[in-house]
């Protein structure tokens, strides 16, 4: 790092704090979305960080490096956003003409929003991609926030104990039983696991694509694991099991409801912007489904509301 860099920065060029650190952006809000699980907190939390390494510029003092200390400040900033917050509330149900069967269960995550994979690195989508499933974002929500903050920087990204108890100003002791602690606590993730190809991955997206859109319930169910789990935050409802996924997609239906999907990709899962089609062939927005994909069975769908389309770049309405 050239120290001209760093003294014009210090001296109030923001070209130069740019420069210092433009290239850790990406991953910082990847990192946010983890600890946070909401891509709008995310972003709150990475301009927070910016915010704060252009005021304390001063105090860097070059032991670690630039990335390590952006990190250390990003971490504690989600660690304050996760004590303090006022996470979204539960939703009811707000769907017209429909009675949903009674859920398996209350979900607790609700504010669980999706990130596209527009805004994920290469090492997300590929090396690590089961640590930015939605599987995955979900079950660290369920952690305590500094459990959640040591197993990411060291389990996902790789820090050393010793790096981690600096960012948290704490011992390595302690370091390692929270990760411990965490790990135990955290429930295995090999429930979703990807197609063995993109063309195996692509045959499946398709016919879900033909199912949900011809509302074809037996073909619907036909690509479903027995376990399949579905969510819709920020209504609580969750459903396991075939039988009440396909009933709860039946009362979706029901009454001559027809959707057209729009492709696209979120925590590097297949996704569809969802639209109520209208007599004229217009279909106006009402949600995104994310598929979790098991071999060649979808086990997890998950459905978000209208609110984050726009980041992933869908349009208003949709047209046949």
């Amino acid at each position: 790092m050239a120290v001209d860099v760093i003294t014009r920065a210090r001296a109030g060029d923001e070209d130069a704090f740019r420069e210092l650190t433009e290239p850790h952006r990406g991953e910082l809000r990847v990192h946010c979305y983890r600890m946070l699980g909401s891509l709008q907190d995310a972003e709150d939390a990475l301009q927070d960080t910016m915010l704060a390494a252009w005021q304390g510029l001063a105090e860097f003092e070059g032991r670690a490096s630039m990335r390590t200390w952006l990190y250390r400040i990003a971490t504690n900033r989600c660690l304050n956003a996760r004590r303090s917050a006022a996470r979204r509330r539960a939703k009811e149900w707000d769907v017209p003409g429909v009675e949903p069967p009674e859920p398996t269960r209350l979900g607790e995550v609700v504010w669980l929003e999706p990130i596209p994979d527009a805004l994920l690195g290469p090492e997300d989508l590929y090396e690590r991609s089961e640590t930015i499933s939605l599987a995955f974002v979900t079950a660290l929500q369920t952690l305590p926030p500094r459990q959640v903050a040591v197993l990411i920087l060291r389990d996902v990204l790789g820090f050393h104990a010793d790096e981690v108890a600096a960012m948290l100003d704490t011992s390595v002791d302690a370091v390692k039983s929270a990760l411990k602690r965490a790990r135990a606590a955290l429930p295995p993730q090999n429930a979703q696991k990807p197609a063995d190809d993109t063309t195996a991955e692509d045959a499946i997206v398709e016919r879900f694509v033909r199912a949900w859109e011809a509302a074809d319930i037996d073909a619907l169910v036909d690509l479903l694991t027995d376990d399949v789990f579905m969510s819709m935050p920020p209504i609580p409802f969750e459903y396991v099991g075939r039988d009440l996924v396909a009933r709860f997609s039946a009362g979706i239906f029901a009454a001559g409801r027809r959707f057209d999907l729009i492709p696209a990709r979120a925590n590097g899962q297949p996704a569809f912007g969802a639209y109520l089609r209208g007599p004229n062939g217009v279909g106006r927005p009402v949600g995104l489904y994310v598929l979790g994909l098991s071999g060649d069975r979808i086990s997890a769908l998950t459905r978000f509301e209208t609110s984050v389309l726009p980041s992933f770049g869908l349009p208003e309405r949709s047209h046949r």
